[in-house]
């Protein structure tokens, strides 16, 4: 029995049995996914997110992104999912949580003025450090599931084909602090007045060195003047620009595989 959901899966139904309480006007594939199959759903209650695994590895995560999220909740100064862990009639996990309104750092990054460019890099330079000195005595067991583990089994058992990742480099240098392990622009959330309001998708979450979390915001394009007034707040540079490599590797490598798996998919947005 499959642990995972595909597109021939009734979704729709699904939904609509997760959410009799209210009344369903709209749902949209979000073609961005790769980790799930990501629908947005309008209800008279607001929009929320459902989150359906494509494979069994990203079942086992799901569960640890709930657990990572509601962990966090309330922890930091920013909004984080309150994540709703659910199970379908074949026991597979999905996810529920309500839309955290607002527009991706993605979206924004290069429309931003030169003082809302150096606000949100004190942001989010702010809610790394605010995450990494969480307390994790008493978490649940999977909130402490180590990034090296995750990118190690991710790279040979999830990807066709091997990719440089750095793995030795990574446990070499890990910690045990808490980081989020796929901090990109497009996880975190700015309102209209272009303030950092929230991070969302927790799947990559555990424990680990916080300076892959930074090494994975500047990992993707950024305007220049963000990169340097976002790496001075922090120390070792060389050590975060050896992890940006990794991380590029590792983006790599899922464009490949999503070339070849799921050609549905948006790459674009990557």
């Amino acid at each position: 029995m499959n642990r995972f959901f595909t597109l021939a899966d009734p979704l729709d139904k699904i939904i609509k049995e997760t959410m009799l309480d209210k009344k369903i006007q709209k749902t949209e594939h979000i073609l961005t996914g790769w980790t799930n199959i990501v629908i947005e759903v309008t209800t008279n209650d607001g929009a929320y997110f459902f989150r359906f695994p494509r494979n069994p590895f990203w079942s086992r995560m799901i569960v640890k992104d709930a657990a990572v999220c509601n962990f966090v909740d309330g922890k930091t100064n920013y909004y984080t999912p309150q994540m709703k862990l659910c199970y379908d009639a074949l026991k597979r996990p999905f996810s529920v949580h309500k839309k955290i309104e607002g527009y991706t750092l993605k979206d924004r990054i290069y429309h931003l003025s030169h003082t809302a460019l150096m606000g949100t890099a004190y942001e989010v330079a702010k809610f790394i450090k605010e995450l990494s000195n969480i307390d994790l005595r008493g978490a649940p067991e999977k909130v402490k599931y180590p990034l090296s583990d995750f990118l190690h089994e991710l790279d040979y058992e999830h990807y066709s084909k091997h990719i440089d990742a750095d793995h030795k480099f990574i446990k070499k240098t890990e910690l045990k602090n808490l980081v989020h392990g796929d901090l990109n622009l497009g996880n975190i959330l700015l309102d209209k007045k272009d303030k950092v309001i929230g991070v969302i998708d927790f799947c990559f979450a555990g424990t680990g060195n916080p300076n892959m979390d930074v090494a994975r915001i500047v990992s993707r394009p950024v305007p220049e003047e963000f990169e340097k007034a976002f790496l001075d707040y922090f120390d070792d540079v060389d050590e975060i620009l050896r992890m940006k490599k990794a991380w590029q590797n590792i983006d790599n490598g899922y464009a490949e595989h999503i070339r070849t798996y799921f050609p549905e998919i948006n790459l674009n947005q990557l």
